[in-house]
């Protein structure tokens, strides 16, 4: 008796179907891709409609794009040759698009050139629509910032200080050469005194140029090596300065920026698959948070914090028509002109300060008992008291500027007989009278920041923070892989952010 056969379930692979199944029916209702459909359906793409021509052939439909793209952004599929394959082979791509079918450049163009201006609009409609529903707050926000790799060359750089080198050594040699000129000149050369080459520009380089080819270049016993070098400034003098004046209108107030995306700026990167602290070209990407959805974004190329604050909270005025009620950050945003700007907004401001959390540790305090902060003030005196007791007196004011232009005043006090004092060495490191430096306004920022944080409303603040705007970070570069973006330039990169903040909000939402 033969072994019996094994039962299967129907297998006719060419079998025609009277109805066949819709791409709805074979997609689960609770589905990523339908809450994309979804949250696209309920707002306008008004701004989005105005990117496009009104004469010419006809163009695939923007909201059939926009549900395209972020569909593929909340799946991990960022290139647009993927999502042209995944449009062709997906259900759930099909389903979006309708069983249309964009080629990569029809994808890239409307990503890089259509939503350049029409992205942030529809962002704060899916905000304000999350807000309405009541999945997050427009009003308390918590803001942090990371650095994202550019799509540009790490060994394409440009930096402040090789120009700076570059523009002393072409002052150096410009001077040497004229000097050796003035040796050899003679009265009917007409050799003006030495050009004034503190700051130098093409102008001056060129009408230096000229007078030297114009003295020595008529004369017959000039030394070969001079002569030389004179050939050399000549012909790459007038173009080097013509150049590092274009790069330095490209740095403007930064170090450095990348010769394939010049709006990237080198920074050091946590994420370093070198492990060697490399410097890489990379955007400051600023987020403000509510319950883990993405409520205002902004693109910066500063490599600190601190001097992102107030464009960021610009933007969230721009976008929601006033500041937020209330921020949380950490101590990478507490300064003082920071401070001032949130009580110039009426921000209530749970925002850390440089020592605050080593002025909470005990052995930090034993470890400076001495500080400024722990001396003695007389208010109505107006001095304060050394360790030894002696009178610190005030001596006047120290004034400097941040690099935004903001003023900072602090007053100085002076201890005396610093040289005999027993303590000499351990209250202080200077080798005379011990000066110290009080900024009035910024203690007392501080002061009411320490109130804020230590309440109970403070504490939970800092409690949340921790795992409301840090976790969002972590979940798109770690869970969905984006650690570099794809696009160039600052207004692209934004547009690929802002579609990955709107994916960010979408995976929260369907969760």
């Amino acid at each position: 008796m033969g072994r019996r056969q094994p039962t299967f379930k129907p297998y006719h692979q060419h079998q025609l179907m009277l109805l066949p199944p819709s791409l709805e029916e074979l997609i689960p209702k609770e589905h990523a891709c339908r809450v994309v459909n979804e949250v696209i359906n309920r707002i306008s793409l008004e701004p989005l409609n105005a990117a496009y021509h009104t004469s010419g052939c006809s163009s695939y439909h923007p909201q059939m794009l926009l549900k395209v793209l972020v569909y593929g952004y909340v799946s991990n599929i960022y290139s647009s040759r993927k999502l042209e394959a995944a449009c062709k082979e997906s259900i759930y791509f099909m389903f979006l698009s309708s069983m249309s079918y964009p080629d990569h450049n029809t994808i890239n163009r409307f990503r890089g050139v259509r939503l350049k201006n029409a992205l942030r609009a529809v962002f704060e409609q899916v905000v304000e629509l999350l807000a309405q529903e009541g999945f997050l707050s427009i009003e308390e926000v918590y803001t942090d910032g990371t650095k994202i790799e550019a799509n540009a060359n790490k060994y394409t750089f440009v930096w402040k200080k090789a120009i700076a080198t570059n523009k002393e050594k072409m002052k150096k040699q410009l001077a040497h050469i004229w000097e050796y000129a003035q040796s050899v000149a003679v009265s009917e050369d007409n050799l003006p005194d030495p050009p004034d080459l503190t700051t130098i520009n093409k102008e001056k380089v060129q009408q230096t140029v000229d007078k030297l080819n114009q003295v020595l270049g008529k004369k017959d016993n000039v030394d070969k090596k001079m002569k030389a070098k004179l050939g050399y400034v000549t012909k790459h003098y007038p173009s080097n300065i013509t150049r590092y004046e274009q790069q330095e209108a490209i740095l403007g107030d930064r170090n450095s920026y990348s010769k394939t995306d010049p709006d990237a700026t080198f920074m050091r990167l946590k994420e370093d698959h070198m492990k060697n602290g490399q410097l890489k070209p990379a955007y400051n990407v600023q987020i403000s948070t509510s319950n883990q959805f993405i409520v205002n974004y902004s693109i910066h190329s500063n490599t600190t914090d601190t001097n992102t604050l107030a464009e960021h909270l610009q933007q969230h005025e721009n976008s929601f028509g006033t500041a937020p009620k209330c921020l949380t950050a950490d101590a990478g945003y507490g300064s003082e002109e920071n401070y001032t700007l949130m009580e110039g907004k009426n921000i209530t401001a749970y925002v850390k300060y440089g020592l605050f959390d080593k002025r909470q540790n005990r052995a930090y305090n034993k470890k400076h008992p001495f500080s400024a902060d722990k001396l003695f003030y007389n208010a109505k005196a107006d001095h304060y008291i050394c360790p030894m007791g002696q009178k610190m007196r005030y001596i006047g004011n120290s004034k400097r500027k941040t690099v935004t232009g903001f003023e900072q005043i602090a007053r100085l006090y002076k201890a005396i007989n610093c040289q005999g004092c027993p303590l000499n060495g351990v209250c202080h490191k200077s080798k005379s009278e011990r000066v110290i430096q009080v900024n009035v306004n910024l203690e007392r920022q501080k002061k009411q920041a320490d109130e804020l944080l230590k309440s109970e409303e403070g504490i939970e603040k800092r409690k949340k923070r921790c795992f409301d705007v840090e976790p969002v970070f972590g979940n798109i570069k770690n869970n969905h892989g984006f650690r570099r973006f794809m696009l160039r330039g600052k207004q692209k990169v934004e547009t690929e952010w802002g579609l990955l903040a709107i994916a960010q909000n979408i995976r929260k939402r369907a969760a």
